[in-house]
């Protein structure tokens, strides 16, 4: 099966965590929301050809992150354009949280499970399994919270319950023939019985349903347990991102 192209998986994340205010700037999208969620709240660049205006779009969205008093993030990708990250470092910008957007086909580990609620929004009971997971702090909370509103492309909340508890949460959105999966969290008191991979795959069928047929996820290049449980699922390097910002 042929793996989509980045641009085509950029745009179908950029969809998936949307952002209520957001300007483009020539190859670049500037995009905030709270400041919870990383790729709610940075400039992307979208096209990696040589861009002659690259500084003064720089300077352009860092006028756009103060003006709402929120620290001006970039997120880079292998869509930068040329020499982005050497400009951004000059101006004293570092490179933070390295992540991997992982993938797959679905037909690998879709599969249904009884015991996986689909939602139509984020309800309490999703929000609290998800306030589990690291770094999810009150204007994540908040942006999630406001997800179903924004949504353009088909989206549902996954609970899997054991004995009448919600255990664990997957969020997916499909869009064409791409999955998202995102917001995986397993309470504490559930972890290590293999619950995480049966979310995942229940939030896989339901994306295949939809018509997807290859999934993506994101995972933090430190978090060697998810990598590992993805990597049981089919879950692959695609390619790798980071976000800059201001030292201080």
């Amino acid at each position: 099966m042929t793996t989509p192209d980045i641009l085509l998986i950029e745009q179908a994340t950029l969809t998936a965590v949307p952002a209520p205010i957001l300007a483009f700037d020539g190859p670049f999208v500037f995009r905030r929301f709270l400041g919870g969620t990383g790729r709610a709240n940075a400039a992307c660049g979208l096209d990696p050809r040589p861009d002659p205006d690259l500084p003064a779009r720089i300077a352009r969205a860092e006028a756009f992150y103060t003006s709402a008093g929120q620290p001006c993030r970039f997120r880079s990708t292998p869509l930068d354009p040329e020499g982005l990250t050497d400009l951004l470092a000059a101006r004293g910008y570092t490179a933070h949280d390295h992540s991997q957007v992982i993938g797959g086909s679905l037909a690998g580990f879709a599969r249904h499970d009884p015991a996986v609620r689909f939602l139509t929004g984020p309800a309490p009971e999703w929000l609290e399994v998800v306030g589990t997971a690291e770094h999810q702090v009150p204007a994540r909370r908040a942006e999630k919270a406001r997800m179903a509103e924004l949504l353009g492309v088909p989206a549902a909340w996954a609970l899997l319950e054991i004995d009448g508890i919600a255990a664990a949460s997957a969020f997916v959105t499909a869009q064409g023939r791409c999955a998202g999966l995102f917001d995986l969290a397993v309470r504490r008191e559930f972890r290590r019985r293999g619950l995480g991979q049966r979310v995942m795959a229940a939030a896989g069928a339901w994306g295949a349903d939809q018509g997807a047929d290859w999934a993506y996820a994101q995972v933090s290049c430190t978090n060697l347990a998810s990598l590992a449980m993805n990597a049981g699922l089919g879950l692959t390097e695609h390619y790798r991102y980071a976000y800059w910002l201001k030292a201080g």
